[in-house]
């Protein structure tokens, strides 16, 4: 599983220009799901990006947590980050998980964040999504378990 995460002063996900989710201050995730993934793997996954220090303390350095920091997350599914781009010039996405399953565990991962007590909105699962973001930094990383 995988989640490419974006510190963003402000973030909204559409779907046929009708607004699905939207967040002030927090962490846009894209989160991929991969053939073999579970619920152990969404909990873990869930406990790093919810841990993950990128936010800055008084002293401007990159320390606090989004929980620490107030923040709240907007969860995209993202089935191309679960692409293997090791040859060639078009992604293959045999790697991705069943849309069944990927859907079961996007929801269930969403479901392990609200449950920490983080303000969690979603885009719509398998739609053509417009996303928007104000990519505070830009801080950007690449979590995977």
């Amino acid at each position: 599983m995988i989640a490419l995460i974006q510190r963003v002063q402000r973030a909204s996900v559409s779907v046929d220009q009708i607004v699905t989710g939207e967040i002030g201050s927090g962490l846009l995730v894209l989160l991929g799901v991969e053939k073999g993934d579970d619920a152990q793997r969404a909990e873990r996954l869930a406990e790093r990006v919810l841990g993950y220090r990128i936010f800055s303390d008084e002293q401007g350095k990159m320390n606090l947590s989004v929980k620490q920091a107030g923040g709240s997350l907007l969860v995209v599914s993202q089935f191309t980050l679960a692409a293997d781009t090791k040859k060639g010039m078009r992604p293959s996405f045999s790697g991705g998980a069943e849309p069944a399953e990927a859907e079961r565990l996007y929801e269930y991962f969403s479901d392990c964040c609200r449950r920490q007590g983080i303000k969690t909105e979603n885009g719509r699962f398998a739609a053509d999504m417009q996303v928007a973001l104000v990519n505070d930094g830009p801080v950007t990383f690449w979590l995977q378990v």
